[in-house]
């Protein structure tokens, strides 16, 4: 082979692997947990996930984790929970409530634009198994299924997971009805009551082995420990698993006429981020402790 005929090959092989890399995504961070494995989730007739309620589908290898937040998107720990995720290059999915993502529609695209898979978790967090009307059961469903999808302007994933994680009869056959999967857990963080984060992860892992790790993006607690959990997931060796659905979910018109109202004046699909339409272009730099003169003694 001549060497023009190598070196055009050599050059080739050199941009099909950048290529790829940067449609990836280039991680910056060469320690980074990073994602594993993506794998893809056909949601007909609502499968169950989570060894904690459903016990049939057990698509974890040994060391393999999914990292998943409820009740969500808030202004401040969800954007450290980003950040938290960013810096490690890897992957996460979120139930997001419905009426929070209709209170912050910028922080749930957020959420979006960083390449996380996006479910519901009810309209107002409302424990279904207490409650006693269908129809009233199904629109905690099906209006978080509508203001999430408005919030963040294109069809989410058809993935649920019930708050306080109860299921009932008539609304598992609602969710099957809308090939919606459910999810449960296998690692319980309980960072709701308080918890540190990190021992009660990885205590919980040590006995199992591997799992669907729920925590909440909405916790202070969870927001400050989330990059020393990150950082132990890695060093004891466990990888993160990305989920995705392969087919979108779709928001019914009756739902979405109900949230209308509430989306205070979002465009359907079109509406662009904060920072797209309004940027400071000019601020007197702010006064420091320093710049406030000498202190008179008297």
């Amino acid at each position: 082979m001549r060497m023009g005929t190598i070196l055009a090959s050599l050059l080739a092989m050199w941009t099909t692997c950048s290529g790829a890399a940067f449609a990836q995504g280039a991680c910056p961070n060469p320690n980074a947990l990073g994602v594993a494995r993506t794998v893809e989730i056909d949601t007909t007739d609502a499968p169950g996930f989570g060894f904690e309620h459903y016990k049939v589908y057990d698509f974890l290898r040994l060391k393999e984790v999914v990292l998943t937040f409820d009740d969500g998107p808030q202004a401040v720990h969800t954007q450290a929970v980003l950040d938290a995720l960013a810096a490690q290059c890897t992957k996460a999915t979120f139930f997001s409530i419905g009426k929070m993502a209709a209170g912050m529609p910028e922080i749930i695209r957020e959420v979006a634009a960083a390449g996380h898979t996006i479910g519901t978790h009810t309209w107002s967090h409302a424990d279904l198994s207490k409650v006693r009307d269908e129809a009233e059961s199904k629109a905690e469903i099906e209006k978080a299924v509508s203001a999430v999808t408005r919030a963040v302007g294109k069809p989410i994933a058809p993935f649920f997971r019930y708050p306080a994680l109860k299921d009932t009869k008539e609304t598992l056959a609602h969710l099957k009805s809308r090939n919606i999967a459910v999810f449960s857990t296998d690692i319980d963080s309980f960072d709701f009551a308080g918890r540190h984060l990190v021992p009660s992860v990885m205590k919980k892992l040590e006995t199992k082995g591997k799992g669907i790790i729920l925590m909440h993006d909405i916790n202070p607690r969870t927001a400050k420990d989330l990059p020393q959990l990150l950082a132990e997931l890695k060093d004891k060796g466990y990888k993160v698993v990305h989920l995705k659905p392969k087919t979108e979910l779709k928001s019914l018109a009756e739902y979405d006429a109900m949230v209308e109202p509430l989306m205070k004046g979002m465009a359907a699909g079109n509406s662009r981020p904060l920072s797209s339409v309004v940027r400071t272009v000019d601020e007197p730099p702010q006064p420091t402790a320093a710049a406030k003169g000498p202190e008179v003694k008297k």
